[in-house]
């Protein structure tokens, strides 16, 4: 900076220039504070800001070591499987009960490897080792992948089947004292027939009738040994893939002498697409030709019956619905129980044995009767998927319990 001497000989304008040197000196010296403030300020927020940031992972941190002990605490097994299939993370439960190595393999592959093949219930499966485990699968929300729940249910499983044990124990009880008396009516009518055989002067045609009463007798006799049998061994079948189609060919062909007795019109409604499931194709003919035997005695043979199938999320709905009288609430309240009839000549196991063989499907039976309108049976049973995980035997879950399919 350049001064002018005449600028220094002049007092008045040496006094102006301190003056200006001193307020640029007083700005200066208030703009360094306003700046040391204002780092002061910014070097509190910033030890603020990473102090919370400590802070919050810290709390994550211990909430990852929570979660992850939590994990390895769980009595039942967690593995998680990513996007491909592939398991990404399983905890010590799981390894135990599906053994080593599970990290980085398909599921598809652990799957094969220890799960038996066969359904026996839609939510359970069978091991190699013999131990049943339940199994439910969520996904990982907006992640791809999902999470598999396994538990091990093998003890639940033998407490619960000793307690059906004791209640069928129980009911063959009642069952025996009922049918001592149920067995000796249609028998001693057999045995008063059979008697009439052996007179010379009986005539061919009384003959004919006397036999056909002891086989209608005889073949009652049979129901109630079958029904009796069926029910005691608590509907315990070998299963397979069971085709909708083949089985609906059988049951019109077991029932057609039904319908071609009584002036009944029935008919079959096709859901209209192949359809397979697990089950045991013998055992679900009886339980439909049961429940159309019924809906058959129920309108008289003057009435009309349906038969109708149904999709429905992750199961088949097979219907007979019949044009009857209908049942009040009471009656619809008691139909399954052991040895509850209305008709003089039943067993009382009939629908018992019915729900006892659905039951043992995965499945569950439900009636629906108006008095005066008729009554409907809606059969539920699970279907095969074999394009799940699974080997084709557990059950995608429905879309409705926001429950997805394992991805394979």
């Amino acid at each position: 900076m350049v001064i002018d001497s005449r600028t220094l000989d002049n007092p008045e304008n040496l006094k102006q220039a301190f003056e200006v040197f001193n307020q640029l000196s007083q700005t200066l010296t208030y703009s360094y504070r306003a700046l040391e403030n204002q780092v002061a300020r910014l070097s509190e927020e910033l030890a603020a800001a990473r102090s919370a940031r400590l802070q919050t992972l810290m709390e994550k941190e211990k909430l990852a070591n929570q979660l992850q002990q939590l994990l390895e605490a769980l009595p039942g097994g967690v593995i998680v499987l990513g996007g491909s299939g592939r398991v990404i993370e399983c905890n010590p439960a799981a390894i135990e009960l599906l053994g080593e190595p599970l990290i980085g393999e398909l599921w598809a592959e652990v799957a094969s490897r220890n799960f038996v093949s066969g359904m026996e219930n839609p939510h359970q499966r069978r091991l190699k080792n013999g131990k049943i485990v339940s199994l439910s699968a969520r996904s990982l929300g907006d992640e791809p992948g999902q999470i598999l729940l396994l538990a091990d249910v093998s003890e639940m499983r033998k407490l619960q089947n000793l307690v059906d044990q004791h209640q069928r124990l129980s009911a063959m009880g009642e069952m025996v004292a009922s049918m001592a008396h149920q067995v000796r009516t249609p028998l001693s009518a057999a045995i008063l027939y059979a008697s009439q055989l052996d007179n010379a002067q009986l005539d061919a045609t009384r003959r004919r009738l006397f036999t056909a009463r002891i086989l209608e007798r005889l073949h009652h006799l049979e129901r109630q040994v079958n029904d009796m049998l069926v029910f005691a061994r608590e509907g315990r079948f070998v299963t397979s893939q069971v085709s909708l189609e083949e089985l609906i060919q059988q049951i019109k062909n077991v029932s057609q002498p039904l319908f071609t007795a009584s002036n009944t019109v029935i008919e079959f409604n096709d859901p209209g697409q192949p359809i397979t499931f697990q089950g045991n194709t013998e055992a679900l003919v009886g339980v439909f030709l049961n429940l159309l035997t019924n809906a058959v005695q129920a309108t008289a043979g003057q009435g009309h019956i349906e038969m109708r199938c149904r999709v429905a999320d992750d199961s088949i709905c097979i219907s007979v619905v019949d044009n009857g009288p209908g049942m009040d609430e009471a009656t619809k309240d008691r139909i399954f129980e052991p040895f509850f009839t209305t008709r003089p000549n039943g067993t009382g196991l009939g629908l018992a044995v019915v729900s006892s063989i659905v039951k043992a499907h995965g499945g569950f039976i439900q009636c629906e009767s108006v008095p005066g309108q008729g009554t409907a049976f809606h059969v539920h049973l699970p279907l095969a998927l074999e394009e799940t995980p699974f080997a084709g035997s557990y059950c995608r879950e429905t879309a409705s319990r926001g429950e997805p399919e394992v991805m394979s």
